[in-house]
């Protein structure tokens, strides 16, 4: 059954999936993958499998090894580093470039050249996927879909929170185009709700947000609650829930709220977008399980969303 909430707010558009929808398969465009911040391409091979055997898209895989993103430690030398006011360019352009050749590549694979490629923006991917547009333009580009992407930059002035992106997510928010869902070009953002972070100290989390569901505890166990055996009942936050509250912390400014284990639920979404929330989705394909611990490229997760990339 597919569950559709209420949004978030009057602004945004979201829908929330349990994991047990289908989608039917229709014309298929083709599709870029972007990796996340220090993925690399072969992280996406069984992403891109699911999409070309399941769905018929065909695929490429930006080219990026674990090694490239040590290139972004040349943005250390850049004043503009330790001011937390650091620009794209130029430490970022080598990942523009290999976007650049990965939509060549794909445009190769089109069957109709009015009907443009599909960007799949993963975490970080995500929001250098917007700089790409903002930069070169996205005439070629009818849809970005994001996995688990950081959009929003971390709020000022919040004790104990760093901005690690130095101030790049604070340019996109200034520069990048709006995200809009157009019949000429949608962004579509998906969120996981993998985990409830915690503060670091404390007896409880706050109270359950809206989207909370019935049978999710606190540290992510999506399982129906123990009947009459209140000893195997949780007392508190779990040690991991506190340790990911940190992380979404750093990323939003809040602890307890609900994201993929990695990127807050809140960060993940856009304003003007089809903004989703998929329950029980991990962040990455590193040590994710196609069946204890999915992440949004499992082909059970793809097929919440894989209807965004078809005509």
């Amino acid at each position: 059954m597919v569950s559709l909430l209420p949004a978030i707010n009057s602004q945004r558009t979201s829908i929330c999936f349990s994991l047990t929808s289908s989608s039917a398969p229709s014309i298929p465009r083709p599709a870029v993958i972007l990796p996340g911040l220090g993925n690399n391409t072969g992280d996406y091979e069984g992403l891109m499998a699911t999409l070309k055997e399941g769905y018929n898209v065909p695929c490429v895989v930006a080219r990026v090894s674990r090694f490239d993103w040590l290139r972004n430690a040349s943005g250390l030398v850049d004043p503009n580093y330790w001011k937390g006011t650091l620009q794209p360019s130029p430490v970022l352009d080598w990942y523009l470039k290999r976007v650049e050749k990965a939509i060549s590549d794909a445009k190769l694979l089109c069957t109709d050249e009015n009907k443009g490629v599909s960007l799949i923006g993963h975490s970080a991917g995500g929001w250098l996927a917007r700089v790409y547009m903002h930069k070169f333009g996205f005439s070629d580009i009818s849809l970005l879909l994001t996995l688990g992407c950081p959009h929003l930059p971390p709020p000022k002035g919040v004790q104990g929170v760093i901005d690690q992106t130095r101030g790049l997510l604070d340019y996109v928010a200034m520069n990048c185009p709006p995200a809009v869902y157009t019949p000429e070009l949608r962004y579509v953002c998906i969120a996981g709700r993998y985990i409830q972070g915690a503060r670091l100290t404390g007896g409880s989390n706050s109270p359950p947000d809206e989207h909370t569901s019935g049978d999710t505890n606190s540290d992510g166990d999506h399982s129906l609650p123990n009947e009459g055996n209140s000893k195997n009942v949780p007392t508190g936050p779990t040690f991991q829930a506190r340790f990911v509250g940190q992380g979404y912390k750093q990323v939003c400014g809040k602890p307890d709220v609900w994201g993929d284990g990695v990127v807050p639920e809140m960060a993940a979404h856009l304003e003007g977008a089809l903004n989703i929330s998929l329950e029980g989705v991990y962040h990455s394909p590193v040590g994710s399980d196609d069946h204890t611990r999915p992440w949004f490229g499992s082909p059970s997760v793809v097929d919440k969303w894989a209807h965004h990339l078809l005509n």
